[in-house]
C-alpha cells in the first residue's frame, strides 16, 4: 500500500471516494461540505492531492503550503475502508510532507459539527485555534506544531 501524487488519470477515483466520503454529513451539518465543491482536476494539476493505494484508490489527502505552514485540505477514505487507519496514516503522511518542506506546523479547518473528525485530529496532536461563521457553516480551525 503505497501513496502518491494524484495524476489526471486518477480524477474520476478521486471525486467519488470525496462523495462517497462527504455525502453522509450533508444531513448532518444542513449543507454540502466544502469538499464536494472542489475542482479535483485543477488540484491534482497543481500537485495538491495524493492518494493511497493498494491496487485501486482507497483514500486521498490534499496537502497546499499556505502562511508558511501545511494545509491539510481534505482527507477522504472509501467508506468500506474506513476504520482500517488509512486516515491516520495519510495525516502522518502530511506531516512527514511539512518535515521536508522545512514547515512548522500543519493546520487545517473542519466544520463543527463533524464532532468525530475533531476528536480524530486532537488525538492526532492538533489544537483548536478558533471558530468562525463562514457561508452558513460554522468552521473550527486547527493547528499541529512539529
Amino acid at each position: 500500500m503505497g501513496i502518491r501524487l494524484a495524476e489526471s488519470a486518477d480524477r474520476v477515483a478521486v471525486e467519488a471516494i470525496v462523495q462517497a466520503a462527504y455525502e453522509p454529513w450533508v444531513a448532518v451539518i444542513g449543507a454540502r461540505p466544502l469538499p464536494l465543491t472542489a475542482d479535483y482536476g485543477e488540484l491534482i494539476s497543481q500537485g495538491h492531492v495524493y492518494v493511497l493505494e493498494n491496487g485501486e484508490i482507497d483514500a486521498l489527502i490534499v496537502l497546499e503550503v499556505t502562511d508558511g505552514m501545511l494545509l491539510v485540505e481534505n482527507v477522504a477514505v472509501r467508506p468500506d475502508r474506513q476504520g482500517r487507519g488509512l486516515g491516520r496514516r495519510l495525516m502522518a503522511f502530511a506531516e512527514f510532507r511539512a518535515r521536508s518542506l522545512g514547515l512548522t506546523a500543519l493546520r487545517l479547518y473542519t466544520n463543527a459539527k463533524m464532532t468525530s473528525n475533531i476528536g480524530l485530529y486532537e488525538s492526532l496532536g492538533y489544537r483548536e485555534t478558533g471558530r468562525e461563521a463562514k457561508n452558513g457553516r460554522s468552521v473550527v480551525h486547527m493547528r499541529k506544531k512539529l
